[in-house]
């Protein structure tokens, strides 16, 4: 017998032997996460200081709100939603003039990035965090008139408060269309270029906002909107926020 015929025999054993051997079976066992489940107090007291010095950061007062504000307190604006758009356009703008020496002209959030009221009292880290929980940072399009008008009709067709910064003024007539527009106090022009600020997942198509892209440029500012609220709350001691004549609908 040759080699090659010793080498073909030992392969065949081989495999008989591992059909004939017993297959292992790997079983998962589902174990149920609740309260029945026991703490481990070596780990919950690892734990416990860094617990405590996060809970003392979260619940810092950094402010004081005289109502309660929700995004349900208007059909159009609201002044949680105005107080959110002036935050960012106040705290963005500061940086953005730094970097660009330019200025933002307006800002547009969505209305359903607002996740919680803000209550009658005091204002909180964690507060910040509530209203703001996502990740969401600001970016500034460059956007051209033509672009802005488009943003306009999407807000007459959408009528819901999504947060527009003080300086627009978009009036509807009784029928929904649009009655004026304004930046600034001034008509939109289509041929200048104006600075919007948002929030990335809007600049992405969020919500169907499609008219930020394509454009004439963008800037990163690398600030989320959290932080954004963080900072203005500490800014002063009694928010103020208030619906205002930004966005509104005529009845007559």
């Amino acid at each position: 017998m040759t080699i090659k015929h010793i080498l073909k025999l030992c392969l065949l054993l081989l495999i008989f032997s591992c059909a004939s051997s017993e297959i292992s079976k790997i079983e998962g066992k589902r174990i149920v996460i609740n309260d029945s489940l026991e703490t481990n107090q070596a780990i919950d007291d690892f734990i416990k200081p860094y617990r405590l010095h996060l809970n003392k950061d979260m619940d810092s007062i950094i402010s004081y709100a005289p109502e309660t504000y929700s995004k349900s307190d208007g059909q159009l604006n609201t002044a949680i939603g105005n107080l959110m758009a002036d935050a960012v356009y106040s705290e963005g703008n500061s940086i953005f003039n730094k970097r660009t020496q330019k200025n933002i002209d307006f800002v547009l959030l969505n209305h359903g990035g607002i996740r919680s009221i803000i209550s009658k009292g005091n204002i909180t880290t964690r507060t910040a965090f509530q209203v703001m929980p996502f990740e969401n940072s600001i970016v500034v399009a460059t956007l051209k008139g033509t672009q802005v008008n488009l943003m306009m009709e999407y807000l007459s067709k959408a009528k819901r408060a999504h947060p527009l910064s003080h300086q627009v003024q978009l009036i509807l007539d009784k029928d929904s269309a649009i009655s004026s527009a304004t930046i600034n106090g001034e008509p939109i022009d289509v041929d200048k270029t104006y600075y919007v600020a948002t929030n990335d997942y809007l600049y992405d198509g969020g919500d169907g906002m499609t008219f930020f892209q394509p454009n004439e440029g963008l800037y990163v500012l690398d600030y989320k909107i959290r932080n954004i609220l963080i900072d203005n709350f500490k800014k002063r001691d009694t928010i103020n926020p208030k619906k205002d004549e930004r966005f509104i609908k005529l009845e007559d």
